[in-house]
């Protein structure tokens, strides 16, 4: 029996019905969709006043690691900006430091804030802790090069969507056991976080085609996990896994109701409250995964980007609060 599923919003189900679509995810096809990726460009430079900075840093194992610095062309150096340290989607399989970037570079213009995007490594060839460590020593460079990227230390947000919203959970587990660096905040956007894939909505998702289906999503928690015995997998790669979510900075998450990551996305945010923390959770309904980057003229995406923004605002407006003001 086919399950029942929330419907799509009208305007996404008309927008999504061009766009071919597939059930599953395989070696052969994955390498295809890596060929048909875009080289990345200036297109989303181009009407903006940005300077951009490449770097590598040395992973764990001695690979190169790219980092990519975008800065507001006249950022006042004399007063520090907060950071956003971005973390790219596509499954763990795919993608690049430049995919979806359009969603930091928005707080690039509308805050000045200076963004760093990491150039993870990607499974299947890369697998086990490897994309997080990789994530890690990332933030790690950022933070200690604050006052040469002009940034405060103390306001450095860690962003990231679908796979990059998984690593950027995991990251901020890692940052919190670890007690280095300093994360101000994390927005978790329609986050990959839990490798069992056994809530509904995994469900709901498994058998039909979409744009991340639950056989698309077991295919890259494979990749990533390989033969690792189900008891030994890291809470940092699957974040769902941590039984302690407190002492983790103010979380802002957000996902579809017509998803295969709404029950995992829903109950991380839950347990942040129970665990005495604080996150804001938006459920878009009509929502696929990813619908505001893929489509983001939509109504429904401009309104979960302005969502997402504002908060931002809100968080940031706070933060120039002085000590014990209203």
């Amino acid at each position: 029996m086919t399950p029942a599923r929330p419907a799509l919003d009208p305007e996404l189900r008309e927008l999504l019905a061009d766009m071919p679509l597939m059930p599953q995810l395989t070696l052969e096809t994955l390498a295809q969709l890596r060929r048909l990726a875009p080289e990345p460009g200036d297109t989303l430079l181009a009407h903006r006043q940005v300077d951009r900075r490449e770097i590598t840093v040395p992973a764990k194992d001695g690979a190169r690691i790219r980092l990519s610095v975008f800065s507001p062309a006249h950022l006042d150096r004399t007063a520090a900006a907060p950071c956003v340290y971005w973390i790219h989607g596509g499954g763990m399989v795919m993608g690049d430091r430049f995919s979806q970037i359009d969603i930091p570079l928005e707080w690039l213009d509308r805050f000045g804030a200076v963004v760093v995007s990491v150039d993870y490594r990607l499974a299947p060839e890369a697998t086990g802790t490897t994309l997080v460590d990789d994530c890690y020593q990332g933030l790690l460079w950022t933070a200690e090069h604050a006052a040469e990227l002009a940034i405060d230390p103390a306001r450095i947000i860690v962003a990231g969507a679908s796979a990059g919203g998984g690593l950027a959970a995991g990251l901020t587990l890692l940052a919190r056991d670890l007690h280095t660096p300093a994360i101000a905040a994390q927005v978790l956007i329609c986050p990959m976080l839990d490798h069992r894939d056994t809530t509904i909505s995994s469900r709901q998702y498994t058998g039909v085609p979409g744009v991340w289906t639950g056989e698309m999503n077991a295919f890259g928690w494979r990749a990533v996990l390989g033969d690792l015995p189900h008891d030994e997998i890291p809470l940092y790669v699957s974040p769902a896994l941590a039984d302690d979510l407190s002492g983790l900075p103010t979380t802002y998450i957000d996902t579809g109701s017509a998803e295969v990551f709404r029950d995992e996305d829903t109950d991380y945010a839950t347990r942040i409250w129970a665990a005495g923390g604080q996150a804001e959770l938006h459920v878009w309904a009509g929502g696929f995964h990813g619908f505001d980057a893929l489509y983001p003229q939509a109504h429904i995406s401009a309104t979960a980007r302005r969502t997402r923004t504002d908060w931002l605002a809100r968080l940031l407006d706070s933060w120039r609060q002085p000590p014990g003001a209203e």
